[in-house]
Formats: structure tokens, sequence, C-alpha cells
């Protein structure tokens, strides 16, 4: 199964991390919750870029801290859920593609992604373009899932994952101008915040 029908089939299932009760929510932050958010510097002259925007989950958190908010994914039935969810924020701005091949016409104070690197095969191509989208002294978050299993199974369902260790991304960040400026674990995710000189 591909990403994109992956995706679309859990909207046409209603599976929405946006609308998730509380505990769920508190799950979910496990992997990317208030200090992945604060490591971003948030503020309001900001533009940002989220890479796998999904239905919005993170987003409604960056949105009010910053000047604009970018996010992009894949999948068409998604976005139209995330326009859904954001609607109350008239600074946030959705495109329907594909990262790696999506021209983008502007660059960024801040670029995150959490739980998304594990559906790119081409993890150099993904780390180059998301470090060339940074504004100088711009900063890249990424919360990189733990788990290292080549699937992720929905019963119904596998779809085939990349998965990524910490050594390999800090070793491909290594070959661009980005520095490490952060490094820490959550209980399912490492965390790595990189700032373009």
């Amino acid at each position: 199964m591909n990403v994109v029908k992956h995706y679309d089939l859990l909207i046409d299932e209603d599976n929405d991390p946006f609308r998730d009760p509380p505990e769920l929510q508190e799950y979910m932050d496990q992997w990317d919750g208030a200090a992945f958010i604060d490591q971003m510097q948030l503020a309001p002259d900001k533009t940002v870029l989220e890479i796998g925007i999904g239905t919005g989950r993170i987003a409604r958190k960056v949105a009010p801290r910053c000047l604009q908010l970018t996010g992009i994914d894949i999948s068409p039935k998604t976005i139209e859920r995330a326009a859904e969810n954001l609607l109350d924020f008239s600074n946030v701005a959705l495109i329907c593609g594909d990262f790696l091949h999506h021209a983008f016409v502007k660059k960024f104070d801040v670029v995150y992604s959490s739980l998304t690197l594990m559906h790119f095969e081409d993890k150099a191509a993904f780390i180059g373009k998301a470090a060339a989208l940074l504004k100088p002294n711009g900063r890249l978050c990424l919360s990189i899932d733990k788990n290292q299993d080549d699937f992720i199974d929905m019963g119904s369902r596998k779809l085939k994952i990349f998965p990524d260790t910490l050594e390999n991304t800090l070793a491909l960040i290594s070959k661009t101008s980005l520095e490490v400026v952060a490094l820490f674990e959550t209980p399912f995710a490492n965390i790595i915040v990189y700032r373009k000189p």
C-alpha cells in the first residue's frame, strides 16, 4: 500500500489525531509534546514549515505562536481535513504535495517534522531540502520514531516505512551546514534540533 492511500483511508475511517480525546493526545505528545515545540523558539515574526502536517495535530499549537505556518502533506484527504481543523487560524497555508518535489518559493525561520522522516527512503534528500529551506539562523526540529519496524501494521493493511536511527540522522546532518543545538529523548522518539549558521 502506498502512503497516499494509507492516509486517505485513515480519514475515511475517521482516524483523526486532531480530534482525539485528551488521553490519546497526551499519548501522542510522547513523540512531540511541549519540549519539542519549545525547541522551535517560535515568535510572532517567524515563518514556519511543517513537513507532514497531517490533520493539524501539532499545527494547532504552533500557529498561534508564529507569523505564518505553511503545512505540506501528500494525502489529499488529510489536507482537506487539516483545512477544516485549522479553519480558525488565518495564518495557516496548506499544500497538498510531495515535499521532495514541491517548488517552495520562500524560506522559513523554522522547519519541523514529527513522525514523517520514516516515510522517506531517501533521507539525505529530505535533510538536504529541509536545510535548504531554512533562513540563516533558522531551526530544523525533527522527532524521529524509535520504532525500527519496517511496516505500520493496521491489521487489515500494512504500510512499508523506512525507519531511521539517531546515528544515521546525525551522520546525514554532518554533511550539511547545519549544527546540532539540542538532542534529547522522549519516551518514543529522538528529538534533534539543528541551526543553520
